[in-house]
């Protein structure tokens, strides 16, 4: 029989039942077919053709939701091979049976529908589609329009997010909630056996809230409880729902062995909380928590870390950072900045394992609150800054307060001009040190002109510094007084030409640059060394620093100068894509007057005619292979001042290798000890789905491995992995030596209960330049491509 809008007369006829069946559907659902085929014409689309037009193709509309008009309710449709029942009151079906109300389908060998009730009974090889599940069992009852009812024995699926498992009975609430007793659930894809599920007592499921609770949950992996809970909480797709994220267990020389267990509470989508308790059996039980916050006009995180009654220190230990952003209108905006530990030696006792590798052990924790302004040519900052320093040798001044403003203004007739104006008050924790006032205004113009192939830039700027000394330490020059000014001129020229030339290099067409460069400066010598060293220090020497002016970073000195910096650059793009392959740069200073301006008096004026010749050198040759390669070579002695030599090999992704050396001749700076050391580090498919990942950095001078990682990750389908030994410096021996402690971890991550990795992965990934992690399950497939 054809599908029947109930409660009309049912209808009969000697055509085979399967054929009748669709002829009807055709008919008697007229909402259904013509709305693919005239849906949304307008204009001359819509209006009636000639029979005799020649017939062409149109593209189909998009496939979407087509709500029902206001007001209008849905209509109810049965399908089957037999149908019988009473007009107006109840229908029974038989044989490929169904029952479809607006996005909700009945199937069964046989149903039975009662008009007055709304009531559905299905039996034999029963499936329920509506609201993104499926539920398939040997008979169901329920409300077609609001989806209330139950089944023994489901099997369930959620189409849209990918979950799955079985249960004694389900008990559907509504078109969104379901409860199931005595059941299971995964997330992995697969039919059977899955490699992780949670088995319950109950579980309650509400897609429109995207979240699963389990009672009375016990967790099982590979067949094995690994852990269990009177309540469970889980997101039921990949968004941001409250629960816990994976452990990470690990076992350190200095802390013995450690277990973290993250649970994270979506608080809200702007807002959210981590909580970790960490179990240190050496020490005690560590807590840690994570607020970050998002609004339209500020953010921040807030992170606080309290262990109490440290059984190796016998004290309380603590750590707090915390940032927040504020815009607060009409280019005005606010922040806050601080970081405090309780001790000298918390970071190297209870540091995480990927921020060791990043930034090793922190010695110097920041503290400031600023207001900042920002509008056009004009820049200020007001801030009050502090500093909590792990080593008192290295404690640097406070600024209390600074206010900072700058005025920058570009191509005016073909000037740059601007000025930058800065009041500090320096203060520092040490005992015995030189403290202050400074004042500073530095005032600049320019000109640049040039065309097609070269340029030239004249350059005059002032340095104006005002002192008014608080304290002066005992180390101060004889005769320091406190207060005194300076008033520096410098001058400079900066010109360049660029010539290019068409070539063909390994088959491939390209452009080559030849961009010969000189910069001249001009500084006269004034004597500075009254003035503190508050925030001044020899800058760098490379690349980046040889056409500058100054040889100091700070405002407490400027170098004197007359010199020219000549420097050649040759660069190779690809005429096709515009991609610079290589760029080879040579770059060297000569002097025409000795610099006698020094950090300190003991250091002697340099008679040097010139440099050490910079070298450097950057190369992409195709298919993942890349190198940076810089030296620092000294003409006169023959000797390699400084080099860093780096290959990179990543041909696809989760492919990549790492090679690097990096030298740097001794000096007092270093304490008379080279840097002299090599680099190597990767990841690496073994197999489809293990992965090698690795970072060795070895002291060739001191023989020792200085820091490390080894480890694997194996990637399953709904599950990864991982397994790690980390070698990493924390702090320094009393003999001013570096020392190192050593850990291992572990980390098994179920994909579709917690996605997110801070543990394994993140050391990995400090380690590693370029490392991928695991990529999360395979999304579930759309409504359409399940659609019943």
């Amino acid at each position: 029989m054809p599908p029947r809008q109930l409660f009309r007369t049912n209808s009969s006829g000697d055509s085979p039942p399967r054929l009748r069946r669709l002829a009807a559907a055709l008919i008697a659902v007229p909402g259904l077919v013509p709305s693919v085929s005239h849906a949304q014409l307008t204009g001359a689309a819509a209006e009636p053709q000639q029979l005799d037009a020649p017939w062409g193709l149109r593209l189909a509309p998009q496939i979407e939701e087509h709500p029902l008009a206001p007001g209008s309710a849905p209509s109810t449709f049965v399908l089957g091979e037999h149908t019988s029942g009473t007009a107006e009151r109840d229908i029974a079906a038989k044989g490929a049976a169904e029952i479809r109300r607006n996005n909700s389908v009945i199937k069964a060998d046989a149903l039975h529908y009662d008009e007055d009730t709304d009531m559905a009974d299905a039996y034999g090889n029963v499936r329920i589609a509506s609201g993104g599940a499926t539920f398939a069992g040997p008979e169901a009852h329920l409300q077609v329009e609001s989806s209330q009812g139950y089944m023994p024995a489901p099997k369930y699926k959620f189409t849209l997010r990918g979950g799955s498992g079985s249960a004694k009975r389900v008990q559907l609430v509504d078109n969104e909630r379901s409860v199931f007793t005595d059941g299971t659930y995964t997330a992995c894809q697969c039919e059977t056996n899955p490699a992780w599920y949670i088995r319950g007592s109950e579980f309650d499921f509400d897609t429109g809230r995207d979240e699963g609770v389990a009672r009375n949950g016990v967790l099982f992996f590979q067949g094995v409880p690994i852990f269990a809970s009177p309540w469970l909480s889980f997101p039921l797709s990949g968004e941001r729902r409250s629960g816990l994220l994976p452990p990470l267990f690990s076992m350190s020389s200095t802390n013995g062995f450690e277990f973290s267990q993250p649970y994270y509470f979506n608080i809200a989508p702007n807002r959210d909380l981590t909580l970790t308790p960490r179990i240190i059996s050496k020490r005690g039980v560590q807590t840690q928590a994570t607020f970050r916050y998002l609004e339209p006009t500020f953010a921040g995180s807030l992170t606080g870390e309290y262990l109490p009654n440290d059984a190796i220190k016998h004290e309380n230990r603590y750590a707090i950072y915390w940032r927040h952003d504020q815009q607060l209108g009409a280019g005005f905006g606010a922040y806050v900045n601080y970081n405090r530990v309780s001790d000298n030696t918390y970071p190297q006792d209870l540091a995480s394992a990927g921020n060791q590798f990043l930034v090793g052990t922190q010695i110097v924790y920041q503290q400031e609150a600023g207001i900042t302004y920002n509008r056009g040519p004009w820049s200020v900052l007001a801030r009050e800054q502090h500093w909590q320093s792990l080593d008192e040798a290295s404690t640097p001044y406070g600024r209390e307060p600074q206010l900072n403003v700058k005025y920058t203004k570009y191509n005016v007739g073909g000037f740059d001009f601007g000025a930058e104006t800065d009041f500090s008050r320096f203060r520092i924790t040490t005992d015995d040190a030189t403290e202050g006032n400074r004042f500073v205004f530095n005032p600049y113009v320019s000109y640049w002109f040039g065309g097609p192939g070269y340029f030239a830039v004249p350059k005059v700027q002032m340095h104006f510094a005002s002192y008014n000394l608080t304290n002066i330490g005992s180390t101060a020059p004889t005769g320091q007084p406190k207060n005194f000014t300076e008033s520096i001129p410098t001058y400079s020229f900066d010109t360049g030409l660029i010539f290019e030339r068409s070539m063909r290099l390994f088959g491939r067409d390209y452009i080559q640059t030849l961009e010969p460069r000189l910069y001249y400066v001009y500084t006269p010598y004034r004597n500075q060394i009254f003035a503190p060293l508050f925030d001044t220090a020899e800058s760098d020497f490379g690349l980046a620093e040889i056409f500058t002016p100054n040889t100091f970073v700070g405002n407490d000195r400027i170098a004197d100068a007359n010199r020219v910096t000549a420097g050649l650059t040759t660069r190779f793009i690809d005429a096709a894509t515009g991609d610079e392959r290589a760029r080879f740069v040579l770059a060297q200073q000569y002097y025409f007057r000795g610099q006698r301006v020094a950090l300190d008096s003991s250091t002697t004026a340099s008679s040097a005619s010139h440099s050490d010749l910079i070298v450097g050198a950057s190369v992409k040759l195709g298919a993942g292979f890349a190198s940076e390669t810089a030296f620092q070579y000294n003409a006169d002695e023959n000797q390699l001042v400084r080099s860093s030599v780096g290959f990179g090999f990543s041909p696809a992704d989760r492919k990549v290798i790492n090679v690097a050396y990096r030298y740097t001749r001794r000096t007092a700076t270093l304490g008379d000890v080279p840097i002299n050391q090599f680099l190597i580090s990767a990841e690496w498919p073994i197999t489809r789905r293990l992965y090698g990942v690795g970072r060795f950095n070895y002291d060739m001078a001191g023989h020792r491995i200085v820091d490390g990682v080894v480890g694997f990750q194996y990637d399953a389908d709904c599950w990864t992995l991982g397994f790690g030994v980390q070698r990493y410096a924390n702090g320094v021996t009393s003999t001013n030596r570096s020392s190192s402690a050593t850990r291992v971890l572990a980390q098994l991550t179920l994909k579709g209960l917690a996605n997110v990795d801070n543990g394994l992965t993140a050391a990995f990934m400090a380690g590693v330049a370029g490392y991928s992690p695991p990529p999360p399950a395979e999304p579930p497939l759309s409504r359409f491509s399940d659609y019943e």
